[in-house]
C-alpha cells in the first residue's frame, strides 16, 4: 500500500488542517492506550507545538482507502532543543509521540520518518539527536544507545528519620504552583547549564508545572504542590514539585537543586510534612547526598533502574569535542553506523579535558557501534562493561586507554520526559 506521508502546517487553521492536526493527537494516544482528546488537550497540544515550532509527521491512508481519514496510522514529532554535553550546550533533535497504528505494523512507517527526520538534522547541522523510549528494543536500530538511566527510591520518612548532623541554612517555602513557575524555571535553567546530560524543557512543562492542565486527566491539576529552597541569602536554589497520594505516601514529579545544602533542605522538608511515611521520586540524582546524610542509609529503598534519555551521535567531531575527558590521550575510533551519518574513523585526541577530533584513513585502535557510541557519549557508561559484552572492539591496551579517556567520574543526569 502507498500511504500519504505528509508534515503538518501548524499555521493553516483551515477545516481540513484542524482536522488532521486533532486525528493526529486522537492517532498519538491511541497509541499510548490513552483516551481520546477533548478540545482543551489539542488546543493546548498544538499550542505547545507553536511555541517550539516542532515538526509533525504522520502516515495517512490515501484517499479511497477503507478507514482513509484525517487520523493518521502512525505519528512522529520533532523539535530542537539543547542538550548540555559537559563543556557546550548542544544543539539537539529531540524525537517524540512515535506512534504506528497495531494494524500497520511492520510497514516500514517509523523507518521512513525517523530516517527522513535524522537527516533533516544532519542538513541543518544538528549533532545529536535524542529520545526517551517506551521500549528498549526498537530504537537501536537507527544508532540510539540509552546514556542516562532513571533511579526510583522511596524514603521511608515515619519516626525515627534522622540525619547525622544537618542543619538547614536556609528555609523552604511552600507557593502556589503558578505563583513557584518564575522560580522553578529560573533554577532549572542554571541547574540545566551546569548538570552534564540535561534536556532543555519543551514548552509543555509550564503547564505541568504550574498544574494548568493534567495531560494524564483532564483540565487543571489541584493535585500539585510545590516547595522552594531559599539559601542563606534568601536565595531560591532548589524545588521540588510534589503530590499526595494514597495513605501516607507523597510522590515527588521533580526536584532540582543547585547546592547540596538545598537538596538536603527540601528532603528535610519533605520527611516532615504530617501523615506522611514514604516519599517517591523515580529521577533520584545518582549523586543525591540524602543517603550519606541520614543516620539510617536503609531508609531509601531503590525501586526502580531503568533506561532513560537516549542519545544518537550524527556529527562524531562536534559531539565528541563537546564533552570533557577524563585523561589525556590520543586513539582512532572507528564508528559503524547504518545510516552513514556517524561512520568512519576519527582520530581523537584528549588534553586537559578537551578532545581534537579529525576523520583519519589510520588503522582504527577501538571499533564500535553508533548504538554504543550513544550509550558512551556522556560518559555515564563506562567502556569496559561494553567492552566485556563485545560492543567495544580492540585490544586490551587500546580499550583501557580508551576508557581511561571517556569514563567520566561525575554522572550524567537528566530530568526531562519527552
Amino acid at each position: 500500500m502507498d500511504y500519504d506521508f505528509a508534515i503538518l502546517d501548524l499555521s493553516d487553521d483551515s477545516e481540513e488542517a484542524v482536522a488532521r492536526r486533532r486525528g493526529w493527537v486522537g492517532a498519538v494516544l491511541r497509541g499510548f492506550r490513552d483516551p481520546r482528546p477533548d478540545d482543551e488537550l489539542v488546543d493546548r497540544w498544538v499550542g505547545h507545538y507553536r511555541q517550539d515550532r516542532v515538526t509533525v509527521r504522520g502516515a495517512w491512508l490515501p484517499a479511497g482507502e477503507f478507514g482513509a481519514g484525517p487520523m493518521p496510522v502512525a505519528t512522529y514529532a520533532s523539535l530542537d532543543k539543547t542538550l548540555n554535553a559537559g563543556r557546550e550546550l548542544l544543539p539537539l533533535r529531540m524525537v517524540t509521540d512515535v506512534t504506528t497504528s497495531a494494524a500497520h505494523r511492520r510497514r516500514g512507517l517509523l523507518r521512513r520518518m525517523i530516517e527522513d527526520d535524522l537527516a533533516d538534522a544532519v542538513a541543518h547541522g544538528v549533532p545529536v539527536a535524542a529520545l526517551t523510549a517506551s521500549e528498549a528494543t526498537i530504537y537501536g536500530r537507527w544508532g540510539f544507545g540509552p546514556a542516562t538511566f532513571r533511579h526510583g527510591v522511596d524514603v521511608n520518612t515515619s519516626p525515627g528519620f534522622a540525619f547525622r548532623s544537618f542543619t538547614d541554612p536556609g528555609r523552604v517555602e511552600l507557593l502556589e504552583p503558578v505563583d513557584a513557575w518564575p522560580h522553578v524555571k529560573a533554577v532549572f535553567d542554571a541547574f540545566h547549564a551546569r548538570q552534564r546530560g540535561s534536556v532543555e524543557w519543551p514548552a509543555q512543562y509550564q503547564d505541568i508545572h504550574t498544574g494548568a492542565y493534567d495531560f494524564n486527566g483532564t483540565g487543571a491539576n489541584r493535585k500539585i504542590r510545590v516547595a522552594v529552597h531559599l539559601g542563606a541569602d534568601g536565595q531560591v536554589d532548589g524545588f521540588a514539585i510534589f503530590q499526595h497520594g494514597e495513605k501516607d505516601a507523597v510522590r515527588v514529579d521533580e526536584m532540582a537543586a543547585l547546592a547540596p545544602q538545598a537538596q538536603l533542605g527540601l528532603w528535610s522538608f519533605l520527611a516532615g510534612l504530617d501523615r506522611v511515611t514514604t516519599v517517591g521520586f523515580n529521577l533520584f540524582h545518582p549523586d543525591d547526598p540524602l543517603m550519606w546524610a541520614l543516620t539510617d542509609l536503609n531508609r531509601v529503598k531503590t525501586t526502580e533502574l531503568e533506561e532513560f534519555l537516549w542519545l544518537r551521535v550524527l556529527d562524531v567531531p562536534r559531539a565528541l569535542a563537546a564533552r570533557p575527558w577524563a585523561a589525556n590521550g590520543t586513539l582512532v575510533l572507528e564508528v559503524d553506523d547504518p545510516l552513514d551519518h556517524a561512520a568512519g574513523r576519527y582520530e581523537v585526541a584528549t588534553r586537559d579535558g578537551v578532545a581534537t577530533v579529525a576523520r583519519t584513513d589510520a588503522a582504527a585502535d577501538v571499533r564500535l557501534t553508533s548504538e554504543t557510541l550513544g550509550s558512551l557519549y556522556l560518559g555515564d557508561v563506562p567502556v569496559m562493561p561494553l567492552h566485556r559484552a563485545g560492543r567495544v572492539v580492540g585490544a586490551a591496551e587500546a580499550v583501557r586507554r580508551f576508557a581511561a579517556m571517556a569514563d567520566l567520574s561525575e554522572p550524567a543526569y537528566n530530568l526531562t520526559g519527552f
